[in-house]
């Protein structure tokens, strides 16, 4: 049998979950709050050591007509009354393409050293330029003159090509102190409908308590979901 045809085999090692249980009680009122409550645990008890990065989400998108979804690693950086904010191109950008077709898309945050999980289900909307201008101002130079090297998921002829456009930027803005933020660069908040807190339990019987509401402007409902 050739490699490509060998079956997987699964080690019979069987991961634990031992962190506790999330009930009603746990939970704030507002999932806003309860996600604060759980972000802090999150970069406070990061294993001393680890790469791990709190703030990594799974951001996924999908486009009509197809249907299509497709999924990617961002860091999140802000959480306003509203919702959850990242920052990336739209200009050429995959997600951007899914932007302009349909307005729902979905985060997932995983934290393994604490056995928890948040969903995130919305619609995004882009933030003011007030506010993509004031997180570009804190970014590091590099980082900013990438923002305005790279076309975003559009196909190039080699590496070499990108460290030229590189080059290009970083001799346009030798002189500038403040390097100005692209107008195709900017930031996404996705305004909640769903928002689950899941928690690992014994036995696989893990606890899953759900936000819901139908409209962003309506009343959440607090809701258990079976593993």
């Amino acid at each position: 049998m050739s490699r490509a045809q060998t079956p997987l085999i699964f080690a019979p090692k069987t991961y634990q979950y031992t962190k506790g249980h999330l009930t009603e009680a746990d939970v704030a009122g507002d999932p806003i709050a309860q996600f604060h409550a759980w972000f802090g645990d999150a970069q406070q008890q990061k294993p001393e050591g680890s790469d791990f990065i709190p703030e990594s989400v799974s951001f996924s998108t999908a486009r009509l007509p197809s249907g299509r979804v497709s999924s990617r690693m961002v860091l999140f950086k802000e959480l306003d009354p509203k919702g959850f904010i990242v920052y990336s191109n739209w200009d050429t950008s995959k997600k951007n393409a899914d932007y302009e077709t349909n307005k729902y898309a979905a985060l997932t945050f995983f934290w393994p050293y604490l056995q928890r999980q948040v969903r995130v289900e919305g619609l995004m909307e882009k933030v003011n330029r007030a506010t993509t201008e004031r997180y570009f101002n804190t970014r590091p130079r590099g980082s900013k003159i990438g923002a305005w090297t790279s076309p975003q998921s559009q196909v190039i002829a080699s590496r070499d090509e990108l460290m030229a456009r590189e080059h290009e930027f970083e001799e346009k803005f030798k002189d500038v102190e403040q390097v100005p933020c692209p107008e195709k660069w900017g930031g996404m908040r996705i305004v909640p409908l769903e928002i689950e807190f899941w928690q690992g339990g014994e036995s696989r019987l893990h606890d899953r308590l759900s936000f819901r509401r139908e409209k962003v402007d309506d009343e959440w409902e607090v809701v258990r979901l079976a593993p």
